[in-house]
């Protein structure tokens, strides 16, 4: 059989759409021929500098315009791209640098300090006696087994004399690794999960199946680019033709903006990005060029959505995971009246299905979300130098670890993670579902809920809240305002008010583990 292949997707969108615009970031505006005259130049100087096919090239990096030069240019230097996440600890980061061993880590200066205090962190690292010869002003670290890291800033890499006959558009294997992301680890430890050309294709073929591709869209990138939902715009975008609209952080104010006043057609949302941004608009609705917000991150509060749609913003509530390349379903705007609380079909080619106990589920059981198709990660790195972990069974189902059920139409209703499922007196209670009826009360910002150990019950739900600025309302409110909400057994038990907001990842999850130990101090505490 004949590998098949595909054509530099840059390459082809700046022949055939040089002058139209790629990227549009602070005072940069791009076009697809200024892009690509970029990418080769970056891939030329990542070749001398000694990146060879196959090497892995961090980034550490806040959102901005360089990211689009780097992620085309990494790829046309036949390097594999590892998006690092900028608000980690340098001891967090030195773990994720010691599990991929890239050749280079490229840094911004806001960020050369903590890029620098992980490389120190990496165990068992070393300075490489020939740290400086490349390039680099002596900040090589050695991993153990493996080559030495460079760290270099994007400022440095500019100026790096590009190398001659190369950086030059290639065709690449469907199978070919484009990048290796870390799950947003919402439960524990990240997993480096590998992505390939053909994961990130076939993404975006059913994103386009689903939503359109409209010639004049700008997909705003305000998620943080080193997620999956954040780097997939870029990789989308010029897949299709269309716009990035690129912004160095989440701001609603700015994001409001950008769909009034810049031409924003798309955007990509969770619960608690879409909160704050309806939060700053009041009562202003969306102009009719908006015509998607993706929502996704967990289950969204219902009482959200619907602010949402009573404002015109056409939200498509949607279910994906690092693992599938983003997106897995995602429910149509026009759907959302007939299928309230879904997260939709599955995106052509990707089948979805319900494991209850080892069978396929009935319409309407809970259980296991699988997902298989050919957006999903061929596995997850052990280690440095190890092969990788396949992430599927034998049938090639992936097991999410999600809770959900379909329906008999076959729409997706996520429920929860489940390890964070409770059980309390042998009944199940889904943390998101008694978030949404604490997040339903008019003075909470926001929500989590856990489980704790209970002798009589095994285990109870319990709850700490953030109040919006100026509100007041006690616990015992909060507990009776979900009575004619949820059955007894789900109701919260106890009920904190507190003043920080919840501990939640770059991407806006909120980390229930984390919850949970801040539970526990509370608790001993007093």
């Amino acid at each position: 059989m004949v590998a098949v292949r595909l054509a530099d997707w840059l390459a082809r969108r700046a022949a055939s759409d040089g002058p139209r615009l790629a990227v549009v970031a602070g005072d940069a505006r791009w076009s697809f021929a200024e892009l690509d005259r970029r990418a080769s130049a970056t891939a030329r100087r990542l070749v001398a500098l000694g990146v060879r096919p196959g090497d892995r090239v961090a980034l550490l990096l806040p959102n901005g315009p360089e990211w689009a030069e780097l992620v085309f240019g990494v790829g046309r230097a036949g390097g594999v791209l590892v998006p690092l996440n900028v608000r980690l600890a340098p001891a967090e980061l030195a773990w994720q640098v010691g599990q991929v061993a890239p050749r280079l880590l490229l840094h911004s200066s806001a960020t050369e300090r903590l890029a620098r205090s992980a490389l120190e962190a990496v165990p068992g690292a070393g300075r490489d006696a020939s740290a400086g010869a490349d390039g680099s002003d002596g900040a090589s670290r050695k991993v153990p087994g493996v080559q030495a890291v460079m760290a270099l800033s994007v400022e440095e890499l500019a100026t790096v004399p590009e190398g001659p006959g190369t950086g030059e558009p290639r065709p690449v294997a469907l199978e070919e690794p484009h990048s290796i992301l870390f799950t947003s680890g919402t439960t524990g430890r990240p997993k480096a999960v590998v992505l390939t050309y053909g994961n990130l294709w076939w993404s975006a073929v059913g994103s386009a199946l689903n939503l359109g591709v409209h010639r004049d869209d700008r997909w705003l990138a305000n998620l943080p680019l080193f997620h999956v939902g954040g780097l997939s715009i870029l990789v989308r975008s010029v897949i299709y033709g269309t716009a990035a609209v690129v912004h160095e952080r989440f701001d609603p104010e700015a994001a409001n903006r950008a769909v009034d006043e810049e031409g924003v057609t798309l955007l990509s949302l969770v619960a608690t990005t879409l909160a704050r941004m309806l939060e700053a608009r009041g009562e202003r609705r969306f102009p009719p060029s908006l015509r998607t917000a993706l929502v996704g991150g967990g289950p969204t509060p219902p009482v959200l959505l619907e602010r949402a749609r009573r404002l015109g913003m056409p939200v498509a509530p949607t279910y994906g995971l690092t693992e599938a390349a983003s997106q897995v379903t995602t429910l149509a705007p026009w759907e959302a009246a007939r299928k309230p609380g879904s997260s939709g079909r599955p995106l052509l080619p990707t089948e979805v299905r319900i494991d209850r106990d080892g069978r396929p589920a009935a319409p309407g059981e809970i259980g296991e979300i699988l997902v298989r198709g050919p957006t999903v990660s061929p596995g997850w790195l052990a280690g440095p130098q190890g092969p990788l972990s396949p992430l599927v069974d034998a049938d090639g189902w992936l097991h999410t670890g999600d809770l959900g059920h379909l329906d008999d139409e076959g729409y997706l209703y996520v429920v929860d993670r489940r390890d964070d499922l409770i059980v309390s007196g042998g009944e199940n209670v889904y943390p998101a579902e008694v978030e949404a009826a604490l997040l339903s009360h008019p003075a909470v910002e926001e929500a989590g809920v856990v489980g704790v150990p209970d002798p009589l019950w095994g285990q109870v739900p319990v709850a700490m809240v953030r109040l919006k600025p100026g509100q007041d309302v006690s616990p015992e409110a909060l507990v009776a305002h979900c009575e004619a909400r949820l059955a007894r057994y789900k109701r919260p038990r106890v009920v904190r008010i507190v003043e920080e907001p919840l501990p939640r990842n770059a991407a806006g999850k909120l980390q229930r583990h984390r919850l949970r130990e801040r539970w526990d101090v509370l608790r001993t505490a007093g």
